[in-house]
This record gives structure tokens, C-alpha cells and sequence, in this order.
């Protein structure tokens, strides 16, 4: 073990750091220029067990438009929605209760690492319910709103 004073913005740390190889082998903390040793070799890999694959999860099915970019309304009685593709803050909703949407209207707008993203009607129909309000937060797969 080495003990090291580290100093971070101003507050100073001192810490034990178990040194896995000699600096003077390897190289490392060698800053070039300065002659204190040679300059930063790469690092050996480290070993670690092999990650466990996970089964990829068949998309949900989708709807498919027409050629003149509608879709026949939702019918059968089977609740069309709406989630969100992305975690982020709603910041504008386009539409309202009882508005009729065509696929690929845009409905919604998310903000997600200052970036604005079009969320489109994935059906064409009319908008049942919203189940959220511009300025909430919203996880990736939040239910946004329901089609008649």
C-alpha cells in the first residue's frame, strides 16, 4: 500500500492506493517532458469473467401504414398507445383529447441532453386520453397517451 496526499479543487485528500506494479516498470504516472521516467504505456488487459448474454426481446408489433401514410383507425376494441422512445422531460404536447391524428403526426416533444425529439402518432385515430403534463419527466416506455 502507498499512501498519497490528492489534492481536488482546492480540498485535499489523502488516500491508500494498492499498487498492482512497480511505476518504474510500467511507466505509469510518468508525465512526458519532464524526465521522470518514460512516457505512458498502455495498460495490460485485466481479466474479467465473460458477460453473460441477454436475450434480445422481440419488438412490440407496429402497425403498418398505407401507401398514402394513414392507417385504418384502431378498432377491435384494443387500446392503441402511445410510450415514450426515450427518458427525458415533456415539453410540448401537440394535441389534445378528441383530435384526430394521422401515422407520423407529430404529438409530443421531448427534451433529452438539450436536444428536442418529435415524438410521431404511431396509428392513425383519435386521441382517447394524454396521461401526462409538459414539463413532467418521463422514463424510456412511459405510456404518453391512449387512441380510440
Amino acid at each position: 500500500m502507498k499512501r498519497l496526499r490528492i489534492t481536488v479543487e482546492g480540498v485535499a485528500y489523502d488516500v491508500e492506493v494498492e499498487l498492482l506494479e512497480d511505476d518504474e516498470v510500467t511507466g505509469y504516472g510518468a508525465v512526458p517532458g519532464t524526465g521522470s521516467g518514460p512516457m505512458l504505456q498502455s495498460p495490460s488487459p485485466v481479466s474479467s469473467p465473460r458477460p453473460t448474454p441477454i436475450p434480445a426481446s422481440s419488438p412490440p408489433a407496429a402497425s403498418t401504414p398505407s401507401t398514402d401514410g394513414t392507417a385504418p383507425p384502431a378498432s377491435g376494441g384494443a387500446e392503441k398507445e402511445l410510450t415514450s422512445p426515450i427518458a427525458g422531460i415533456l415539453v410540448e404536447i401537440k394535441v389534445k383529447p378528441g383530435d384526430t391524428v394521422k401515422v407520423n403526426d407529430p404529438v409530443v416533444v421531448i427534451e433529452a441532453m438539450k436536444m428536442n425529439t418529435n415524438v410521431h402518432s404511431p396509428v392513425a385515430g383519435k386521441i382517447k386520453e394524454i396521461r401526462i403534463q409538459a414539463g413532467e419527466a418521463v422514463k424510456q416506455g412511459h405510456i404518453l397517451m391512449t387512441f380510440e
